[in-house]
């Protein structure tokens, strides 16, 4: 299995380390990246390219990680789809909403399943076990969730790239679409009107650190391309607190918030159903589902056993690795999630922070007319 990769940053080289380690066969054959960061995690005798196209052209690869920034990642795309060879992009896969229909044209030409997407929170075992007992909530009403994160990491995408609209498109669409893509699957559906209000409240000079150890945690996490060293002083553009309100073609309706300043994080949500509930958190590593005369149906505490000690998003790594490592050897018919759910989020994200920047509620129906135009659903 020849690999190449069009970046080479922290996520990039630890999701491709454990590719190395789950599929011995997985030989790193070429890199492209002007400012490689993690080029130790897959071993500094990979050769390096100055050209994506030509990275393709000359080693032939099996498998193509776009791992670049968000900005580039359609670029990328686009050389892998024209070289034929099979991919695995980041999230969020686009940016922007035209590049979002450029790029399902594309996948009408060639395929959706050349393109597969690290939305690993489908993979989670919170999501194999929610998926398991969708069926006894009965029909889904109404859903409540968030995503909190700590100081630490909310001053990386502050200090980081991730800053700017530009590159990364927004923290909703980066950071969020994960949660957008689940609740998506679900409902079993897609948003049709949104709402939301946001904006930068706690990383404002007003409140810049007071001691060295807290200034410490504010650059815990190291960013190296185009970066800046104050996280409240900074540049950026994006949002450090949101909240959403979103109604699903199915009737259900979602009330989902995120916030990059929270001490004591968590990634919760709660699935309301006609018949039961589901509650659960990633951070702090539990479901439960109690149907509606009270029994409980299944409880899960994901804080013992294997998945307590595994890799980042809660042990979903190594399992959406593996998940996809027996897709490639043909073990397996099919994944999870794939890149029409990924561009559906996107699109979903978007319009989260077009209803915020707007004002208004913003109304989806028009843009999933131009997106199913293109038949991906066929």
């Amino acid at each position: 299995m020849r690999v190449v990769t069009a970046g080479i940053g922290l996520r990039a080289a630890h999701v491709l380390s454990i590719f190395k380690e789950t599929m011995p066969e997985v030989e790193i054959v070429g890199f492209f990246d002007p400012q490689p960061t993690h080029l130790h995690m897959i071993g500094d005798d990979v050769p390096r390219f100055d050209d994506v196209a030509q990275m393709l052209e000359d080693t032939q690869p099996d498998l193509f990680f776009v791992g670049s920034p968000n900005c580039f990642h359609l670029e990328h795309i686009k050389l892998g789809l024209a070289a034929g060879v099979q991919m695995f992009s980041e999230k969020p896969v686009v940016t922007t909403k035209a590049d979002t229909m450029e790029l399902a044209g594309l996948l009408a030409e060639h395929g959706t399943d050349q393109v597969m997407v690290g939305l690993v929170l489908r993979y989670s075992q919170h999501m194999v076990d929610l998926r398991a007992v969708l069926d006894d909530l009965g029909p889904i009403t109404s859903l409540e969730a968030s995503e909190h994160i700590a100081p630490y990491h909310g001053a990386f995408f502050m200090r980081d790239w991730r800053r700017m609209i530009a590159w990364s498109g927004g923290f909703m669409l980066e950071k969020c679409c994960h949660d957008l893509d689940i609740y998506n699957m679900v409902t079993r559906s897609r948003p049709t009107r949104v709402a939301s209000f946001g904006g930068r409240k706690s990383f404002i000079p007003e409140f810049s650190p007071t001691s060295n150890t807290e200034n410490e945690i504010m650059h815990r996490k190291a960013s190296v391309w185009e970066s800046v060293d104050d996280a409240f002083q900074s540049d950026g553009d994006i949002i450090d607190c949101q909240a959403a309100i979103l109604q699903y073609e199915s009737g259900a309706s979602l009330a989902f918030h995120t916030n990059l300043n929270v001490p004591d994080e968590h990634r919760r949500f709660c699935v309301m159903g006609a018949l039961g509930m589901a509650e659960g958190d990633f951070s702090r590593g539990f479901l439960k589902v109690t149907a509606r005369d009270g029994h409980t149906v299944a409880e899960h505490d994901y804080t013992k056993g294997a998945l307590a000690n595994t890799s980042a998003h809660y042990g979903a790594d190594h399992m959406m690795v593996a998940d996809i490592v027996a897709f490639l050897r043909g073990e397996t018919g099919g994944l999870p999630v794939g890149v029409v759910d990924a561009l559906e989020a996107g699109l979903a994200a978007m319009a989260v922070d077009e209803a915020r920047i707007s004002g208004t509620i913003v109304d989806m129906t028009d843009t999933w007319t131009e997106f199913d135009s293109y038949g991906l659903h066929a």
